[in-house]
């Protein structure tokens, strides 16, 4: 349900076991929505433990899909024939595309008038493209091939005849990217289909998981979003860790980096699958039609009151209730229905009211309305927006280059050495090392994520949410100060909960905001917000900051590591970022 409150505190406060009132209204709510052409009932009642993990299974595919482009889309590019410069200029194309495209649609999300509801027309959309990368990346090489493309050239020094030696013929050795001219065009469309469409299709999955949820679940929703994300990218990338050559299906599907692909992208199907028929979205039409149909917020609790007098309703037994409100909407005729939400035990002055309050209601708002609200911002939000940035880009600058910094700072390897020599083995060794860290930082943030909650309750928003931040850029600094073995696994578990930080509390956040309608707070006061905006608006705008951050740290790390002359410069950016996103933690609001 959108605009929904999302934090255990706040939630409790619209928590229909809590309050008559509430749950007055969901029940009338959840009988009028199953009086539709369609059944919408669900929107308005608790979701069980099962369905919050079909719910969430979309989140599970998207990391199997992350775990396998981190893994080995810079090998393939490098195979082809693609030089470290060029490699990482096609890092950043992704980034460049999502920030302004992750936004716009967002906003087309929140405008969506399509029967099929407003989320997953968007979800289904990107994981179209995901799918497609997910095919395009790991065949790239085969489809260049059967487009034209010349292939290797590998020739060994002993291979050479004695003629050509004597007249010093140059003889080409390795990959170029000349020969994979139709191969390099492929794979790296299929790269950035891969990572735009997989950071942007949170956005829908996150948000069709708050449309369907009631407020005093949406703790409990979003900590089961972030735990089935850190167990995919446990999972993911301990499928890319085996050695699938020696196996059957291995051979069956011809190699390593296939075997992986194909077994990715058939669990990504079936984990969309199963998200997309879990519920069905009421279409936006009916919720501007329809005041029942709306979103049940802080605003919709007061306004309610206002409408009844101010009545206090005490229910004490729910069947009777449902069967009280099932026969006054066949009685009630259109206008002093469930529209005007009629009572039969309020006075026609209540009525009165009732058209007195439909007649102010406000009207649908434009998408060039929402569009314009990426561009300007409260002050509340530019300052979640910019914690968040500087979170993603502490967490972008671990992923990128933690492996990479395995091998050379604690394995003491070197990348340029030559193939099958001690340094390049002890290189690939350390490579091998950092993928395990990582496959600990993503279960780290699976255990998190089901502790969350319970930190929130106990300490508040914001110690939880600074913490994370601190403990992160501790242990980052440790680590580069003293790169030992042990270090990699143990504080990869600080990137686990910075993961599992920015999965929940930024989005729990903005849920509170658009509940409330409090995005500004003045001598203790709720300033209401005059500007029009929408969840997935914001939701969008929020997520898009891993775009800035990859951008910014795709040509910036790179430099520094030069001028450091140490990989261990990676962890000490880690550190400066996580340490700027706590101060601008403490000046977010918390509502």
């Amino acid at each position: 349900m959108v605009g929904v409150t999302v934090d255990s505190s706040q939630a409790a406060q619209l928590s229909s076991a809590k309050n008559p009132m509430i749950k007055y209204m969901l029940k009338k709510r959840e009988n009028h929505a199953r009086a539709q052409d369609a059944d919408y009932s669900h929107v308005f009642r608790r979701k069980t433990r099962y369905e919050l993990y079909r719910l969430s299974a979309i989140a599970m595919a998207i990391e199997f899909a992350y775990a396998a482009e981190t893994s080995f889309v810079s090998p393939i590019l490098l195979q082809i024939g693609i030089n470290h410069e060029h490699m990482t200029m096609a890092w950043g194309l992704s980034p460049l595309i999502g920030f302004f495209m992750s936004p716009l649609l967002g906003s087309i999300s929140d405008r969506c008038k399509l029967r099929w509801g407003r989320r997953r027309p968007i979800i289904s959309l990107l994981s179209l493209g995901i799918l497609c990368g997910l095919i395009l990346v790991p065949y790239g090489k085969d489809l260049g091939v059967w487009l034209g493309d010349v292939g290797y050239s590998y020739t060994n020094a002993s291979q050479v005849n004695v003629t050509d030696s004597m007249l010093n013929v140059d003889v080409e050795s390795g990959a170029s990217a000349s020969n994979f001219k139709y191969a390099v065009i492929l794979t790296i469309l299929g790269m950035v289909l891969l990572d735009f469409d997989a950071d942007t299709c949170q956005t829908p999955a996150r948000t069709y998981l708050l449309d369907m949820c009631v407020p005093e679940e949406q703790p409990k929703a979003m900590t089961t979003f972030a735990l089935f994300a850190g167990f995919g990218g446990t999972i993911g990338y301990a499928i890319g860790g085996i050695d699938w050559e020696t196996t059957h299906i291995g051979t069956f599907l011809g190699g390593n980096i296939p075997t992986v692909f194909s077994l990715v992208t058939i669990i990504f199907v079936v984990c969309y699958i199963i998200t997309v028929t879990t519920f069905r979205e009421i279409p936006l039409k009916l919720i501007e039609r329809d005041e029942l149909l709306r979103p049940l917020s802080e605003e919709a609790i007061k306004k309610e009151l206002k409408k009844n007098n101010n009545a206090i309703f005490y229910i004490q037994e729910t069947s009777s209730l449902e069967l009280q409100m099932t026969n006054d909407l066949k009685a009630a005729d259109p206008i002093q229905g469930y529209q005007n939400s009629y009572l039969p035990a309020i006075i026609d002055k209540a009525k009165v009211q009732d058209l007195e309050t439909q007649s102010e209601s406000e009207p649908p708002v434009s998408l060039r309305a929402y569009l314009k609200s990426i561009f300007i911002m409260p002050y509340s939000m530019r300052m979640l927006a910019l914690t968040n940035l500087f979170c993603w880009m502490g967490h972008v600058t671990y992923c990128l280059y933690f492996t990479d910094f395995v091998g050379e700072a604690v394995f003491h390897g070197d990348p340029t050495a030559p193939p099958n020599s001690e340094p390049f083995m002890l290189y690939e060794e350390g490579v091998r090392f950092g993928c395990w860290g990582m496959s600990i930082y993503a279960f780290s943030c699976s255990i998190y994520s089901l502790s969350v909650t319970k930190l929130m309750k106990w300490f508040g928003t914001k110690a939880v949410y600074i913490s994370g931040m601190i403990y992160y850029g501790i242990g980052m600094l440790i680590l580069g100060l003293w790169p030992t073995k042990w270090g990699v696994l143990v504080f990869s578990t600080s990137a686990g909960i910075l993961y599992g930080t920015l999965f929940t509390m930024p989005f729990i956040l903005v849920a509170n905001y658009h509940a409330k309608n409090c995005f500004r707070v003045h001598n203790g006061e709720t300033v209401p917000l005059k500007q029009a905006r929408g969840l997935g608006t914001d939701v969008a705008i929020i997520s898009s900051m891993v775009f800035i951050a990859q951008l910014i740290v795709s040509v910036s790390v790179g430099p520094l590591v030069a001028w450091m002359e140490t990989t261990c410069a990676v962890l000490y950016a880690s550190t400066f970022l996580s340490f700027a996103a706590a101060i601008a933690a403490m000046f977010v609001l918390y509502v």
